[in-house]
């Protein structure tokens, strides 16, 4: 890496959330604006990059094209600024009728069809149309010479493995490391592919398991956020002295409102409520508890003499942590609409509603799966407008400059293209 310019290993963590990822994409927007503005190094400013199911998928993307790292933001949002359902599931009537009805067929009759050995749906949604995206978005090939060339010392992404119980962290680094041991979690060294990818953001009934070559055997995985206790770990073991985390909710999100005595809490919850409350649980809630985990341990550490601290293995993480402002769940019941008509019938068919906006009858559920342009382009703006909302602490965790760079002395702005990787310059504006 340029150690002149980074003398700290910095990390990125991008979690996990389905189509709530595309408030990473803003976040890293703005930060390369902020880079762009105030004239900081324009190399790669993650030397770590770790990421969780769709966050696993943001990572590789910016992983592969560390040696471009405007450029790369760019392609990612491009791609979500354009989403479209289809482009990550089935989402045709036959489509969805073939996954989507027949499992929930074999739910409520599945005593009366067991019989039949074929009936065997193994997901919610047939998600075959992501494997296509993924080859033309990221580009595994120029990983190595990401590594080799100094521009990323390590890429993580992580999965669940249904066969062991284990969470599974897959690493590519630049140098050998000594993978970790720990209660239901280890590290395997590893050359990424496409399967890790599919693999990490199986998101557990939704989409189906992936099978996936771990030393020497095939195991089944299923999303990475499953069983993942501490989502920060792997940065640190691969040498992130700070880390930026992406959360992807409910850190510092408002309260939910609530709309009288007959809201839909004294109700009982729907399949799609369940559903849910279960994928926030998944998501959201492993974050929330390492970082302050992470956050309660740097307070102890300052309590500290220097020659103790010394001797401690502990040592202070400088964590900067981005979430949304906004409930995504309420963004999401906005857009509802926009899903295909056949998807959103299977959805109301669980409980999934929406009511003048609000979070009515299970629209967490929807903001996981509303791989919409409409919903993804107010995520990306949300994500840059929190971040640039905090500016000062940004700049301050990287270390840049203070002083905004006229516009005329900027960077010019790259129009090329990496592999095939294309660079619309309206999409970061300065």
């Amino acid at each position: 890496m340029h150690a002149a310019h980074e003398p700290a290993t910095t990390g990125l963590v991008l979690t996990g959330g389905g189509a709530r990822a595309a408030y990473q994409v803003g976040v890293l927007k703005a930060i390369a604006r902020i880079r762009r503005e105030v004239g900081a190094p324009r190399h790669n400013p993650f030397g770590v990059i770790a990421g969780t199911s769709a966050g696993a998928i943001n990572a590789a993307a910016i992983a592969c094209h560390a040696d471009r790292f405007d450029l790369a933001v760019a392609g990612v949002v491009h791609t979500w600024r354009h989403f479209s359902a289809d482009q990550v599931y089935r989402a045709d009537a036959f489509g969805v009728v073939r996954s989507g009805a027949r499992w929930l067929t074999m739910l409520t009759m599945g005593w009366a069809i067991a019989r039949w050995r074929k009936a065997k749906p193994r997901s919610l949604l047939d998600n075959s149309p992501l494997a296509e995206l993924l080859q033309r978005v990221v580009h595994f090939d120029r990983l190595p010479e990401m590594l080799a060339g100094g521009h990323l010392q390590a890429l993580a992404i992580t999965g669940s493995s249904y066969s062991s119980g284990d969470h599974v962290t897959f690493c590519q680094t630049r140098r050998p490391f000594e993978p970790w041991l720990r209660t239901q979690r280890i590290a395997v060294p590893s050359r990424l592919g496409h399967a890790h990818l599919m693999a990490s953001s199986a998101i557990p009934f939704v989409f189906p398991a992936v099978k996936v070559e771990m030393q020497g055997a095939d195991e089944w995985f299923g999303d990475g956020s499953m069983r993942q206790s501490a989502p920060i770990s792997p940065a640190v073991h691969l040498g992130a002295e700070r880390i930026l985390v992406v959360g992807a909710g409910r850190m510092h999100e408002p309260p939910r409102q609530r709309h009288g005595a007959d809201a839909e809490d004294a109700e009982y919850p729907s399949l799609a409520r369940i559903a849910g409350h279960t994928l926030s649980n998944i998501f959201l809630d492993a974050l929330a508890v390492d970082v302050e985990r992470a956050q309660r341990i740097n307070r102890t550490l300052a309590l500290l003499d220097a020659a103790s601290l010394a001797r401690s293995k502990l040592k202070p993480l400088d964590l900067l942590v981005i979430a949304p402002s906004q409930r995504l769940d309420s963004i999401a019941a906005r857009h509802l609409h926009s899903l295909p008509t056949p998807v959103r019938t299977l959805l109301r068919g669980v409980g999934v509603e929406s009511d003048l906006g609000h979070a009515k009858g299970g629209a967490a559920l929807a903001s996981y799966l509303l791989f919409e342009a409409p919903y993804t382009r107010e995520l990306i703006e949300l994500g840059a407008a929190d971040t640039l909302a905090r500016r000062d602490e940004v700049i301050a965790f990287f270390g840049w400059p203070r002083q905004t760079v006229p516009r005329e002395s900027r960077d010019a702005w790259p129009v090329t293209q990496a592999g095939e990787l294309e660079c619309p310059t309206d999409l970061m504006p300065l």
